[in-house]
């Protein structure tokens, strides 16, 4: 019954810093859908407009764009107003999924963890932050994903080259506590959390490299935590969508320390595809297909 979709344009590539993998990510979903039957069609918002979705007559939309302009609501307003259905979070939801400050406020503010922080900018007092946070800090873009712009800050007199290269990427830019412990990351699927990925970096470095270009990166998925304990992380992370006003599919990332405390520290909207990404990775450890995965997420399109 795929034909039931209409016409369908997998939304790829864009002009955001994550271009390269909004590419890999759209390929493989077409590839995924067409074989299922699905009369899709790629669509790259940077060399077509997006009213043309409208005048080409597509009935829905599934997005695979990362990055601004395609996971920060931006896109997920022209649809609406087109009235055209599409795959993932709305407006809202989007955009503040994308600013990692204001996703940890509202989680903050609903009692969820997640690392203390500081906002950082050319008149910040660095010896104080460093004070405040401890070290090592963390130091990232507010609206960019992949890693781009990340420094792991060591030593107190490298926290000002950190925010400047940050800062290259976004006018705004965020200092967090480093929280150390196990990285694990949790894919949601409309109500559902899918199975808990574990990731082990080369030293603790998961970056932009390590996430798509590499294979020395592990991927532990059953993540090998006591049932009871991923089924409550698992919870927590539905809540942690539902706070955001999430709905579709999603990607949730945390830390877990060595004494069993999850700290939450971003929401994934728009999650890679590749086939490195973790989305696929933890849902075929749950019995779905990368094609069934495509399909599920596509079927949850909607609107508002």
């Amino acid at each position: 019954m795929t034909h039931m979709y209409g016409k369908v344009a997998v939304l790829l590539g864009g002009d955001s810093a994550e271009r390269e993998v909004s590419l890999m990510s759209g390929s493989a979903v077409l590839e995924a859908l067409r074989g299922a039957g699905v009369d899709a069609h790629p669509f790259d918002p940077a060399e077509q407009d997006l009213h043309r979705l409208k005048e080409e007559g597509y009935a829905r939309a599934f997005i695979a764009l990362h990055g601004r302009g395609g996971e920060d609501g931006t896109v997920q307003g022209m649809l609406e107003l087109m009235r055209i259905p599409y795959t993932g979070s709305g407006v809202m939801a989007s955009a503040l999924s994308m600013d990692k400050w204001r996703t940890k406020m509202i989680w903050a503010a609903c009692g969820l963890p997640t690392p203390r922080y500081a906002i950082l900018d050319q008149g910040s007092d660095w010896d104080a932050v460093v004070r405040e946070l401890g070290l090592p800090i963390f130091v990232k873009p507010v609206h960019e994903g992949s890693s781009m712009g990340a420094t792991k800050v060591t030593e107190a007199g490298q926290l000002e080259a950190a925010w400047q290269l940050a800062a290259r990427y976004d006018s705004l830019v965020i200092a967090e506590e480093f929280i150390s412990g196990a990285e694990l990351t949790a894919p949601f699927l409309g109500d559902r959390v899918l199975p808990l990925i574990r990731i082990e970096a080369p030293g603790g470095n998961y970056d932009y490299q390590n996430k798509y270009f590499t294979d020395v990166t592990q991927y532990h998925c059953p993540c090998g935590l006591p049932e009871a304990q991923e089924q409550a992380l698992q919870a927590m992370i539905m809540q942690s969508a539902k706070v955001l006003g999430c709905r579709g599919w999603g990607r949730a990332d945390l830390i877990l320390t060595d004494d069993g405390r999850p700290w939450l520290l971003e929401m994934n909207t728009a999650p890679g595809m590749t086939g490195h990404s973790l989305v696929p990775m933890s849902a075929r450890v749950a019995g779905l297909s990368f094609t069934a995965l495509c399909l599920e997420i596509l079927a949850g399109a909607s609107l508002g």
